[in-house]
């Protein structure tokens, strides 16, 4: 039987228009975890399993709780899962973030779910992080809109360009976390719980 490689996993994405995080973005976040010694992670929007794979191969004692609310994708992230004999260490959760109750406390709490729920994710995973812990968001960029008005097309999509601004300040003026970014992918950052 063919082992499914990750190589497979970004082109089925890249194909399927299904957002995954950029090279550098899951590098960075990849490296992150191995120099911080993160070992139980929060992941919000689970898409097709890729990030949460990337993050359990860091090492075999890292765990990976992760959520999304589209059927079809949460499959698809089960099965990829498998593929990877992940599935002890990998829990995939079928619901909106917004509704499901967590209970476990994390030392990482990853955000790349729907942009204009950046905030209320922040506030509703915040009693899950333990102290010390992080708050990795992407996307803050958003393809270069957040930082540049006449990439934006249409009024959706600068709608959701000001919910990031919002969400930027918030992280900025945030006094119980730390927030660095950086302009890696497609803009991530890393809140620090104080």
């Amino acid at each position: 039987m063919v082992q499914l490689r990750i190589e497979d996993l970004e082109e089925y994405a890249s194909k399927n228009r299904i957002p995954i995080m950029q090279k550098d973005g899951i590098n960075f976040l990849v490296d992150y975890i191995k120099n911080n010694n993160i070992k139980n992670i929060l992941e919000i929007g689970t898409a097709i399993g890729y990030s949460a794979i990337k993050m359990a191969l860091v090492r075999d004692d890292i765990k990976v709780t992760t959520i999304e609310r589209d059927k079809d994708r949460y499959d698809l992230a089960i099965k990829n899962i498998r593929e990877f004999n992940l599935e002890n260490r990998i829990t995939v959760i079928l619901e909106d973030a917004l509704d499901v109750d967590i209970t476990g406390v994390y030392d990482l709490v990853f955000i790349d779910a729907a942009k204009s729920q950046y905030i209320k994710f922040f506030e509703k995973f915040d009693k899950n992080l333990c102290k010390g812990g992080v708050v990795v968001s992407d996307n803050l960029s958003f393809h270069g809109m957040v930082e540049d008005d006449s990439k934006i097309n249409n009024r959706n999509t600068r709608q959701l360009v000001q919910k990031i601004r919002k969400y930027i300040d918030y992280l900025k003026n945030n006094e119980r976390y730390e927030t660095i970014f950086y302009k890696l992918g497609d803009g991530v950052s890393v809140s620090i719980k104080k």
